[in-house]
């Protein structure tokens, strides 16, 4: 449903008198908004809390979260943001719309598999988790109250009589800042994590929990809740699939890309065809390298590696005429003649150029798209290495490649921890021999347009690389899938949000 002005600003007043609804910038999101919005509010909504998660995502891996690295890092990417978290802070009602709404709308999006529900679960825990510790004692109590989760705080008699078994079951607090800290008297059952980790003094079934180490029982009940309720929403999909509204909005946002958009060609004819073999060793993605290499050497892909490499071509620059006659010759110094080669591909070639069919002018594939979609079989190309390969197979590959062992090694532990986006980010440090890469990778022409950027002087590597490199990388690697790493900051016009949603919608 669409508002008119007056209608948007009798809503936004009838709105300002239920603010009873948030009375805190936190909550555990257990009552679904009941209210009715437009299409576009709903779809704008979840493309930047999609963003935000995406930061979330990328800094959770690339730093260890309890570091001032860490926080500094995520403070200035939320300031890029449109999310409003300030204003979350501030008693915003509207701030507080936003955020409720769009959580609920990325989890019907995200509860639609198990590696979706996995994602969002994770880039939600860690979300809530700097949200949380970001308020002030006062508000942490009050949460705590709202959410029913107000734990007996211990009197300071018993607090002193227990002195020295807290100082030696809490690391890192002395006599002196047990008596400066609050207990609280918690069931085991609630700190079963702090337990374990030898974090908490344990006496007759309860857990003595130092109101820093508050968070953690939080953050568990609040996992479990999400988690059984992402279980029940998946339960609820077939209702919402009949919806011929929502269903592709939703497949959109679990499969979507937020940054710039690579099917407007800015560099169209500036790269020759004779240029692409020695490109495709220096800048191209190592999905892109993969198929460039296939296809040199059996003179041919199939259709899925034609519709990644091919747009990816056309991304970078490739007229039409380049396409046709790029495709021609290698595909005739297979099995293909030219006569074939007219009748049957060079139709699928124009049609990607929006010259055939339905004149749609088709987007280059993002990250997102090759990772989560259309895995290659046996025989084929397409997909990303670092997501469909063998570990065995990709490390051979990398050694073939020259990268060093060290470096192997950092960017296996990377895909054993599911985060294939990184695993590249960290490729394109190693074969550019810098040692930050200066930007979050959401796309292979990204890539491409980033390495020439570097190589052709358009910005000055660093030359500190080891490597070991600076990767922060913490040993237990995140249950979570890398759709995406950070995406753009808010300087990408706002028309960019919507960004292949044609495209999407109408790919075969």
């Amino acid at each position: 449903m669409e508002f008119s002005s007056r209608a948007r600003q009798r809503h936004v007043r009838l709105a300002g008198d239920r603010r009873e609804q948030y009375p805190h910038s936190l909550q555990f999101y257990l009552e679904p908004p009941t209210e009715s919005i437009s299409l576009v509010e709903f779809e704008s909504f979840a493309i930047d809390r999609l963003r935000l998660l995406k930061v979330v995502e990328n800094l959770g891996v690339s730093y260890v979260r309890s570091s001032d690295a860490y926080k500094t890092k995520l403070v200035a990417e939320l300031r890029k943001l449109k999310f409003p978290y300030k204003a979350l802070a501030e008693d915003d009602y509207e701030a507080r719309r936003k955020d409720h709404i769009s959580h609920f709308i990325l989890r019907l999006a995200y509860c639609q598999s198990e590696d979706l529900r996995r994602w969002f679960l994770q880039q939600e825990m860690d979300l809530f988790r700097y949200r949380f510790n970001e308020l002030t004692e006062n508000l942490m109590q009050k949460f705590l109250e709202h959410v029913n989760l107000s734990f007996e705080a211990i009197g300071e008699d018993l607090k002193n009589q227990l002195a020295n078994e807290l100082s030696a079951s809490t690391p890192g607090f002395t006599l002196t800042k047990v008596k400066e800290q609050m207990y609280y008297k918690v069931g085991l059952a609630d700190a079963v994590d702090l337990f374990r980790a030898r974090r908490v003094f344990i006496k007759d079934g309860f857990a003595y929990v130092p109101f820093k180490e508050i968070d953690v029982i939080v953050l568990n009940n609040y996992r479990t809740k999400l988690s059984k309720a992402l279980a029940l929403t998946a339960r609820s999909l077939p209702s919402i699939q009949s919806d011929e509204r929502l269903q592709p909005l939703l497949n959109h946002l679990s499969h979507s890309y937020v940054g710039p958009d690579y099917s407007v060609q800015k560099n169209t004819g500036k790269i020759s065809l004779e240029q692409i073999d020695a490109l495709s060793v220096k800048s191209f993605p190592l999905c892109m390298r993969q198929l460039h290499r296939a296809l040199r050497e059996s003179h041919h892909l199939r259709h899925g590696g034609r519709m990644q490499y091919g747009l990816f071509l056309k991304g970078i620059g490739l007229t039409l005429e380049q396409a046709l006659e790029f495709w021609k010759k290698e595909f005739i110094r297979g099995k293909v003649d030219a006569d074939k080669f007219d009748k049957g591909y060079a139709y699928s070639i124009r049609h990607n150029y929006g010259k055939e069919g339905k004149r749609t002018d088709y987007t280059p594939y993002s990250c997102m798209k090759i990772i989560m979609s259309n895995p290659p079989s046996q025989g084929d190309y397409h997909g990303c290495p670092f997501r469909h390969s063998d570990p065995e197979l990709l490390k051979q590959k990398l050694q073939s490649y020259k990268i060093p062992p060290s470096g192997i090694a950092q960017v296996l532990e990377l895909v054993k921890g599911m985060h294939y986006q990184l695993a590249c980010q960290k490729y394109f440090e190693l074969t550019h021999d810098i040692d930050d890469i200066g930007f979050s990778l959401n796309h292979p022409n990204q890539y491409f347009t980033e390495s020439q950027k570097l190589l052709n002087g358009g910005r000055e590597p660093k030359r500190e690389f080891s490597n070991s490199g600076n990767f922060q990388q913490k040993n237990n690697s995140q249950e979570s899938i890398n759709s995406s790493s950070t995406p753009t900051s808010s300087n990408e016009k706002a028309d960019t949000e919507l960004e292949g949603l044609e495209a999407y919608f109408t790919e075969d």
